[in-house]
């Protein structure tokens, strides 16, 4: 009985212990974001003169009101959800159906496919950043919507990720489509991706959140205002008005908000995908 008590003590320290160091984890990454909301409200003058604390000495909206009128932010706003949600949309499709492909059919050369999109993973993708802007410039696709879209349309990352999904997949569903005189393509549109919505959105999500918040790609490709992105058009905003950090968080805020709430909406189908991808 003493023994079933001591026992139960540490396990009641260690729970306290490590809810306690998951606290101060949380209370660490949050940090920034509390001082972005609060600088976000904060005008000049008080956050020049105490930028350390989180509490506004003085309450105010103007930022907010402020950035729509210093920069084109609904322009920009716009542009960075027509690109990031057509990649989003366009490489779950062919991510998904190269996967498949990779996962099912037995071609030649497959293993060679595999090894090169392994390999890509690998690749910074800096590398590949002045080659792409050369063929596009050779398209007459800078400033234009196609030019920021179509580089994204496809990563070895979603390729691997929905190979990974489709490889835990039972074979005999396919089977049985096969069975019943469906085609190839059937069988991947009626039967597995139904049974891939958690990958699907997982990979989506990925490549909507990366898109959103790239800020290298659309500098390159965008040269104009009203075609750039937001998160190119806050920095370049920085670059004119060192000081207007108030007007930066606000930006700032503003962006981050349309993913958080898309994130609280799917975040339990997201979990599912990470966790079942690669489990058979």
């Amino acid at each position: 009985m003493h023994r079933l008590r001591a026992l139960s003590g540490r396990r009641l320290v260690a729970a306290v212990l490590l809810a306690a160091l998951l606290a101060v984890a949380v209370a660490v990454a949050l940090l920034p974001f509390v001082w972005m909301l609060s600088a976000s409200l904060r005008p000049r003058g008080d956050l020049i003169a105490n930028p350390t604390s989180l509490v506004p000495g003085i309450w105010t909206w103007d930022n907010y009101r402020a950035i729509w009128e210093q920069i084109p932010f609904g322009r920009q706003l716009g542009n960075t959800a027509l690109f990031a949600g057509s990649v989003a949309v366009i490489s779950v499709t062919l991510d998904s159906m190269a996967g498949y492909a990779l996962a099912r059919f037995a071609f030649r050369g497959r293993t060679v496919v595999l090894v090169a999109v392994i390999a890509m993973l690998m690749l910074p993708p800096q590398v590949t950043l002045v080659p792409l802007y050369g063929v596009l410039v050779d398209l007459g696709w800078v400033n234009t919507y196609q030019g920021l879209i179509v580089p994204r349309a496809a990563d070895a990352f979603g390729i691997f990720f929905m190979r990974q999904f489709f490889l835990a997949l039972p074979r005999d569903l396919e089977d049985a489509g096969r069975v019943d005189g469906a085609s190839e393509l059937r069988i991947y549109g009626r039967v597995m991706l139904p049974l891939a919505w958690p990958a699907l959105l997982t990979v989506g999500l990925f490549n909507l959140l990366n898109n959103w918040n790239d800020l290298l790609w659309p500098l390159v490709v965008t040269t104009q205002t009203d075609m750039r992105t937001l998160p190119a058009g806050l920095a370049l905003f920085k670059g004119e008005h060192v000081s207007d950090y108030g007007l930066l968080m606000a930006g700032s805020v503003l962006a981050l908000l349309p993913m958080l709430a898309l994130f609280f909406v799917v975040q339990r189908r997201f979990i599912e995908g990470i966790a079942t991808t690669g489990l058979k």
